[in-house]
């Protein structure tokens, strides 16, 4: 099976690394989305359903991009202009195999100096692969490397607003 590159997947990875200002009005009409969807009140809080509904939140949703932009890399299925982007930290001569990253099939994350080379492909990406768990990189197949980046991702986001509302209910007492 072939798979390609969808003009989607490439465009949401350009939203990497913005501000939290430049994300809230996106994630605000995902919150619209879901209340939409899903017959809410515009009272009612959407993280639970969007949760149970497996739809991940925006910065969630473009690491999910970057990572399956990187998986495609890996198996041959991305076009060069991504490929050429990413570098293996195995091929590297100076390195060679001592690394522990080098055996996880990570990538190397070259250096910026400026915020705004952070959000570069080669950047971003490299440190999102970089960060992810080991038995998510390694899946076999691009079906089941899906299912597990989302789950983490998912879980992820779970965790996160956990702490949210437990920081909110401390706060008001």
């Amino acid at each position: 099976m072939l798979l390609r590159v969808s003009y989607r997947d490439s465009t949401t990875a350009l939203l990497a690394r913005l501000s939290y200002t430049t994300i809230a009005p996106l994630q605000r009409v995902l919150n619209a989305s879901v209340r939409l969807v899903y017959g809410l009140r515009p009272c009612d809080h959407v993280s639970a359903t969007a949760i149970e509904q497996h739809w991940l939140p925006v910065e969630a949703r473009i690491q999910f991009k970057l990572c399956f932009l990187v998986h495609l890399t890996l198996i041959g299925n991305a076009p060069t202009y991504i490929t050429d982007l990413l570098q293996p930290v195995s091929s590297l001569t100076s390195r060679g195999t001592v690394l522990r990253s080098a055996t996880r099939s990570d990538f190397q994350v070259p250096r910026t100096r400026l915020k705004f080379g952070e959000r570069a492909f080669s950047v971003a990406a490299a440190k999102s692969w970089n960060n992810l768990p080991l038995h998510v990189s390694i899946a076999d197949n691009t079906d089941s490397f899906k299912q597990r980046l989302k789950t983490f991702y998912s879980a992820h986001f779970m965790i996160n607003h956990s702490q949210l509302l437990l920081c909110n209910v401390l706060c008001t007492v």
